[in-house]
């Protein structure tokens, strides 16, 4: 059930608004909405405006975050977290370290799965920003620290680096995985995927490079085609010790 001061996504007549249940009133192009009545409801409930149009009350997931949450800088995209989450076999199981927070959108992806997700952020701003988002996501199990990942302590199943690398990262990744465990860097520029990967060659048994290329197909009434947004994004280096 929605509590007070949850985030909600309210869907219809072509739009949708990412809001807070029971705080004040929503005003669209479509009417006002009172908010009040939202807490209690449940996802797929129906609200409608002042002016009868209706909108479906949806449970935001981490693809919503990724579009509504508020941002210190780009995040990864969801293909790129998703390669992550598969290639690692991430799972209900793993401690998950991840670091180069940013806005916390990975870590609510990963959150969704881990056992436990501890997220590093060397500026405090954005590592405050982030606790928002992961607050608002309601995950418990996702820690934001201000701190360098450097300074982290203990072992892990999956370590992810998205952060400006260096070859100190990827010995630090190695000395803190278990065996079998991964380390997952995503590097958005060639000279960095190279650090990495000569970096993690040296020590790890098995390293690949992954670049990820996804085109969105459009379609109209003149036809279907790839929609023209770019499709590459950075690159993804999977080892496992």
């Amino acid at each position: 059930m929605i509590e007070a001061g949850d985030r909600v996504l309210l869907v219809g007549e072509g739009r949708e608004f990412f809001v807070r249940a029971g705080q004040g009133t929503l005003s669209t192009d479509k009417g006002q909405l009172d908010l009040g009545p939202v807490v209690g409801a449940a996802a797929g409930d129906v609200f409608t405006t002042h002016t009868g149009a209706k909108f479906v009350l949806r449970i935001p997931r981490p693809t919503d975050f990724f579009v509504h949450g508020k941002r210190s800088g780009a995040p990864m995209l969801p293909k790129d977290i998703g390669l992550v989450i598969a290639y690692t076999g991430m799972n209900r199981n793993d401690e998950v370290l991840d670091a180069g927070t940013g806005s916390g959108i990975a870590a609510i992806y990963f959150g969704g799965i881990a056992a436990h997700v501890k997220t590093y952020e060397v500026r405090p701003d954005f590592s405050a920003l982030a606790q928002k988002n992961i607050k608002e996501a309601k995950l418990d199990n996702v820690e934001a620290v201000a701190a360098d990942v450097l300074t982290a302590e203990g072992i892990y199943d999956v370590i992810h680096l998205d952060l400006q690398i260096a070859t100190e990262h990827v010995v630090f990744a190695f000395d803190h995985l278990r065996a079998g465990g991964y380390m997952a860097c995503y590097t958005p520029f060639l000279e960095q995927m190279a650090i990495v990967v000569d970096a993690a060659q040296e020590r790890f048994p098995e390293v690949h490079t992954h670049e990820l290329i996804e085109r969105e197909m459009t379609r109209s009434k003149r036809g279907t085609r790839p929609s023209t947004s770019i499709s590459h994004s950075g690159y993804i280096t999977i080892a496992r010790k």
